[in-house]
């Protein structure tokens, strides 16, 4: 038995001797170019904040009561193009994944750009100062029963050139 370990040990070595000797190690390398950010300002750096008011009756969630206006500023200087493209980017709600995920279970918001469907994690292209007139709506699964209460949600604003 200790002669079959040793020979199990000094095959395993030989086979270790032979990998390290296949080896090899060649130098990688990686070049980037570095682009200037942005010339422009989000809502003057500060949260963009959508409140659908304390009287939203569960009962009336139904993808077109209760839109309220995304009220955000965009700023722009010294930038080279007029064309660009926004992105609002989030998790998708479980029944719809173009829904905003709420903490509550079988409702999501609706974004919408000019009264159109913005799904989330796309882009929409558009030219400033003609900024997009967003819109955001509850929306409930089809078939559930919203339960009472506070909810919240939230997503980041993305702004890059087309």
């Amino acid at each position: 038995m200790l002669m079959r370990h040793r020979s199990g040990l000094a095959l395993l070595a030989g086979v270790l001797l032979l990998v390290a000797q296949l080896a090899q190690a060649s130098n990688v390398t990686i070049t980037v170019t570095v682009i200037a950010p942005l010339p422009c300002v989000i809502n003057s750096g500060q949260p963009i904040s959508v409140d659908f008011g304390d009287d939203m009756s569960t009962a009336k969630v139904d993808g077109s009561n209760y839109t309220q206006p995304v009220n955000y500023t965009l700023s722009c200087t010294g930038h080279t193009s007029n064309a660009m493209k926004l992105m609002i980017k989030g998790n998708g709600a479980t029944f719809d994944n173009e829904l905003l995920l709420t903490d509550q279970q079988s409702l999501g918001i609706q974004l919408l750009n000019n009264g159109q469907k913005l799904p989330l994690n796309s882009w929409l292209n558009f030219s400033y100062p003609n900024i997009p007139v967003l819109t955001a709506v509850p929306v409930k699964e089809s078939g559930a029963s919203l339960t009472a209460g506070a909810f919240s949600a939230s997503a980041t604003m993305l702004l890059d050139y087309q």
